[in-house]
């Protein structure tokens, strides 16, 4: 299966070298390729300090959680194919601008899963 994203777009953006784990990986790569739809990731694998900093609660830092910019039409599709591939969280943000829209998805496991919410 083809690579769609680069190392640097998996990476944690403090610089500390932390990436998603290979399995979130490929399941990055299926969905693109199921969905159709180039992907553009604002956010993946976060150390920590940087989650933290973000105020996240920890799905990034598992290397296994990642932010997709899209919207619209773009967004179902990427829904549609996360959900057909085994996502099991997925964070809406379809308010505002639309070039800061995304879709938070993840594979994470847990008596919270699977769970779907709104920003």
């Amino acid at each position: 299966m083809k690579d769609y994203f680069k190392p640097a777009e998996l990476e944690c953006k403090c610089g500390c070298g932390g990436t998603v784990d290979p399995r979130f990986h490929s399941f990055l790569n299926r969905v693109r390729e199921v969905s159709g739809v180039p992907m553009v990731l604002s956010s993946a694998f976060r150390c920590e300090a940087h989650d933290k900093a973000e105020g996240g609660k920890g799905a990034h830092t598992t290397g296994k959680a990642a932010d997709v910019l899209c919207s619209g039409r773009e967004a179902y599709k990427i829904m549609k194919a996360a959900i057909s591939l085994g996502c099991t969280g997925i964070g809406v943000s379809q308010k505002g601008d639309h070039s800061k829209r995304f879709l938070h998805l993840d594979v994470t496991e847990g008596e919270t899963r699977p769970w779907i919410w709104s920003y």
